[in-house]
């Protein structure tokens, strides 16, 4: 007989808040060090070998920023293509939160064994080390997304799910700094292996994201829901992916959203997870400038989150995502110019501003128009799988537009137009919306 769920999920509880919101808490710091910070500098400066940014990859020869653009593509696209698998099975089993750990642990897993990754000679355990604590946070994120509608009522959503980001952004930073004193510390402690300090972090980080969850994984129920008692375990999340697909059919304000958001999100992570290697290839920014960076716009990330929300209250969610979106394509079009290290500040300051507000409002406006349903996992399996499809596409296409051209400047350039499209579907879905709500 099939476990069931042990207890009744009571809606606002703030244990079981604090439990989910430390979950953000644990594992943005591979978001903050991992992505945007001290690993992407440390990625080009030990991959360029006698002046050169090539690399060869199973025999391949490609620039180095490209690799690991693609390579990160190629995370994303696995976890699209097995989450709705994983879905399946916790519907059918209950146990949301074992595969949230699995996931978890595997990402952790890979953080710390980019300690050995030590030289260009390593470039397939650093890539492959990369591509696993991607995987482990990318594939973590939607049963952690599937609780925020079960532990919370609408209402209060749109806070929680801004309080989440703002717990990552405090979190991620405070070892950001750790990390940043503990390199600068490389002559007091008298270490020669330029190297070996910034791999101690990447071994922080793990071990971080492995301690923090624990409390998360303590607080947060076994599942969602009752577990799914018909249907195929391996086949189900797949079917439920085409239901979903079908009620798109019908719902076309949803439908018409989650277009726009593929097209938005698509921008906002590839300039996230690719700016700071811009910032070092491109501008020619040095670790320590990019990690104070960093720190700052995390603070503005945490103001942005919380501003966006409260413009979302005021004027309701589509028009706060239109103003959010907009920005977004000013600061792609003023980083075509970027040149010195004050336009690369300038251009991370509105960044900051917008980048935790992009992403908590369209969590919580999802979850507002999805229906009320039993199977939220399936429904943010969908969008799970939407917006990871979208970051292959992506940081696929920036990553062969930076080896085809030499410049990471075209890439962004193609980012114009993908945010300029998701403003427009953003338009249409809200004059849709302003029209049903008159008639």
């Amino acid at each position: 007989m099939r476990d069931q769920q042990n207890r009744t999920i009571v809606k606002n509880d703030p244990k079981t808040i604090r439990g989910w919101l430390m979950y953000d808490w644990a594992n943005s710091v591979y978001m903050l060090s991992m992505t945007s910070a001290i690993f992407p500098v440390y990625y080009n400066s030990i991959t360029k070998v006698n002046g050169s940014t090539a690399v060869e990859v199973f025999g391949l020869k490609i620039e180095n920023t490209a690799a690991y653009s693609i390579n990160l593509g190629i995370a994303f696209g696995i976890v699209a293509l097995i989450s709705p698998l994983v879905s399946s099975v916790a519907d059918y089993t209950g146990r949301h939160k074992a595969f949230m750990r699995f996931f978890c642990y595997l990402g952790a897993l890979g953080c710390i064994l980019l300690f050995f990754f030590d030289s260009a000679d390593k470039l397939h355990l650093g890539l492959g080390a990369m591509l696993m604590a991607t995987v482990g946070y990318a594939g973590s994120i939607v049963l952690y997304n599937s609780y925020l509608p079960v532990i919370a009522t609408e209402d209060q959503m749109d806070k929680i799910s801004a309080k989440g980001y703002s717990y990552g952004y405090f979190g991620s930073t405070l070892l950001l700094i750790l990390s940043l004193i503990l390199i600068k510390s490389k002559e007091a402690l008298g270490i020669t292996d330029g190297t070996f300090l910034p791999r101690v972090s990447f071994l922080l980080v793990g071990i971080w994201w492995l301690g923090f969850s624990q409390i998360t994984f303590s607080r947060l129920p076994k599942g969602t829901y009752q577990t799914v008692t018909s249907g195929h375990y391996i086949l189900n999340g797949y079917l439920e992916l085409l239901k979903v697909w079908n009620f798109l059919k019908q719902a076309r304000q949803l439908r018409i959203f989650l277009a726009s958001f593929f097209f938005y999100i698509m921008g906002v992570q590839s300039v996230m997870y690719m700016a700071a290697s811009f910032g070092e290839k491109e501008v020619g920014l040095n670790a320590t400038q990019m990690i104070v960076t960093v720190m700052v716009l995390q603070f503005l990330g945490i103001f942005g989150a919380y501003l966006f929300a409260w413009l979302s209250k005021k004027w309701g969610n589509f028009k706060a995502l239109t103003l959010a979106v907009a920005t977004w394509i000013i600061i792609c079009l003023g980083s075509l110019f970027i040149q010195t290290a004050f336009h690369f500040y300038v251009a991370a300051f509105f960044i900051g501003l917008v980048m935790g507000g992009v992403q908590a409002l369209s969590r919580s406006t999802y979850s507002k128009m999805i229906p009320e349903t039993k199977n939220n996992a399936g429904f943010f399996s969908f969008y799970d799988v939407s917006e990871k499809l979208a970051m292959m596409f992506g940081l696929v296409m920036w990553g062969l537009l930076d080896d085809l051209t030499g410049s990471m400047r075209n890439s962004i350039a193609a980012l114009v137009f993908w945010f300029s499209i998701g403003l427009v579907l953003l338009i249409w879905v809200q004059n849709i919306k302003t029209k049903a709500a008159k008639a």
